[in-house]
């Protein structure tokens, strides 16, 4: 649509966002030759915001003076680039009093930023603007140019406090989406790997790319996660999760299917294993899909230590995640249903430690958990040192105060605190917010029905996970299912074996390329 009266979109206050935009929030209006009718409404549309400054220049040419007219957002441009590379060059270079084209010559001659171009749409011009772009409108085009200029506020590269290790890269994402990019392509220099970028989010427009290697990835997973992104209309996408919800087809389950990392090595492999990453920005996490159970177990460092010791490391993982969901379950079970299974001295043990307590056993283990999860939140919402005080100091307080008041029995605080400890070994804290969830919903079974309850819950969760599929793969994957020769599963599970012997992808990556891994022929 063009603007060629200013009837069509008067310049006043009234119905800006009817008049101007249509329902997906884009901008009507296409660029005016009459440089007056769009500073008119670059104005009325930034009016009141402060950030957005707006500079009109003439230039001085032998054929006449021409006004041009300068946008960006203060703050999220490099002042020196505008400066020295934009506005100098077209206020005093001699070049632009020859006779050629106006545009053409900054476009080619007279800037000296490389990343500059045409842009007919109005909306465009305006989302370049609200992205860190400078837009120079021209008197007398129905075009503007755009100059990347952008130079966001970020933090610098940190150490990873989230999925730490003994071994390998200490580098982690932040918050810039071509920062977090750029941490991909330095690891795999492949002209395959492919960055189809977009935006999301009516309102915010957030970047966001899909980045997969071309003859890895299975083509119907990379489609499939372009128009799960496209299948819904949102005012802003502020985080990864956000937009991890948004695609995930089992919303209704607690597990998630979406691996997110902070570890640009993690990313780096899961795409030479066919698998494809979700970058947006404003977001340190990066999403990489599909996932399974077994991924969400499994740390960078079983694959830098030594085979053994990286299987022995993932077994006692497998053990951790089973304990931390099963240990208060089974106790609760066990003493107030099944006391006759306990050894006599374990249970007269137990007895004693209650004898001062008024609560059920269940009353007591939920009291217990929720105090640890209180200490939990509490330490995440902190800053960092007394975030870190506050578990420890607080937990030691607490267990102790509840002891010594008859609120709690030690064996309790014991168990409470083996469970919390074990939840701590899973690397994924995405997961460990899910056994913390499901660790309640088996006490209560076991609270009502004993060992059948206990049993019964595991049996109810089992067949939940058997039946999430994360884009086609089994949830369980490689435990229920796999390979045709089995090859991956045995070489990548709960023990891994040596590099030398794991030879072939997963099965999800396209069948044309299996073989990561071959000697060479002497």
């Amino acid at each position: 649509m063009d603007i060629r009266k200013r009837e069509e979109y008067p310049l006043d206050d009234k119905n800006i966002s009817d008049n101007w935009f249509d329902e997906e929030n884009r901008f009507k209006p296409a660029i005016n030759k009459q440089l007056d009718i769009n500073i008119g409404i670059l104005r009325k549309l930034f009016k009141g915001a402060g950030d957005i400054v707006q500079k009109e220049f003439i230039l001085r040419r032998i054929q006449g003076n021409v006004k041009i007219y300068v946008v960006y957002v203060d703050g999220l441009v490099d002042r020196t680039v505008i400066e020295d590379g934009i506005i100098k060059p077209l206020l005093y270079e001699w070049r632009l009093t020859d006779g050629r084209d106006l545009m053409e010559s900054i476009l080619h001659r007279e800037t000296h930023t490389v990343d500059i171009a045409k842009e007919p749409s109005f909306n465009k011009a305006i989302q370049g603007i609200l992205k860190g772009d400078t837009v120079i409108f021209i008197q007398g085009y129905d075009q503007a140019l755009v100059v990347s200029t952008k130079k966001y506020p970020l933090r610098g590269i940190s150490e990873n406090d989230t999925e730490g290790g003994l071994r390998g890269p200490r580098d982690s994402f932040n918050e810039s989406f071509r920062f977090s990019t750029a941490l991909i392509r330095r690891r795999i220099r492949d002209p395959k790997l492919k960055c189809e970028q977009g935006a999301i989010g009516q309102r915010s427009q957030t970047d966001y790319g899909i980045m997969y290697i071309e003859d890895l990835a299975d083509p119907a997973l990379v489609e499939n996660i372009k128009e799960k992104l496209k299948a819904y209309d949102i005012d802003g996408i502020f985080d990864s999760g956000m937009a991890e919800h948004l695609m995930e087809e089992n919303w209704y389950s607690v597990f998630p299917m979406f691996q997110a990392t902070t570890r640009p090595d993690k990313v780096a492999s899961g795409i030479l294993e066919g698998r494809v990453a979700v970058v947006f920005d404003n977001s340190p996490e990066v999403i990489l899909a599909p996932c399974n159970f077994n991924m969400l177990l499994q740390a960078s460092d079983d694959y830098y230590n030594r085979w053994a010791v990286g299987s022995f490391a993932r077994l006692i993982r497998y053990l951790a995640a089973f304990i931390s969901i099963t240990l208060p379950g089974l106790y609760i079970a066990v003493t107030m249903y099944h006391s006759e299974m306990l050894p006599t001295k374990l249970l007269y043990a137990i007895a004693s430690a209650r004898s001062m307590v008024t609560f059920p056993i269940v009353v007591e283990m939920l009291i217990m958990e929720f105090l640890f999860e209180l200490l939990r939140e509490a330490g995440i919402r902190l800053p960092g040192p007394l975030g870190n005080t506050i578990g420890i100091v607080g937990g030691l307080i607490v267990g102790q105060s509840a002891v010594e008041a008859g609120i709690v029995s030690t064996i309790v605080v014991i168990v409470v605190a083996l469970s919390a400890i074990a939840s701590f070994a899973i690397p994924n804290e995405e997961f460990v917010s899910v056994y913390r969830l499901n660790k309640f919903f088996i006490i209560i079974a076991s609270a009502f029905l004993g060992l059948y309850g206990f049993i019964l819950a595991l049996v109810v969760l089992a067949i939940h996970l058997s039946e999430l599929k994360s884009f086609g793969v089994p949830y369980m994957m490689p435990a229920v299912a796999g390979d045709e020769d089995r090859s991956w599963v045995k070489g990548d599970f709960i023990f891994r074996r040596p590099i030398k012997q794991m030879g072939k992808r997963p099965y999800w990556a396209n069948n044309k390329n299996r073989e990561r891994l071959k000697e060479r022929k002497q």
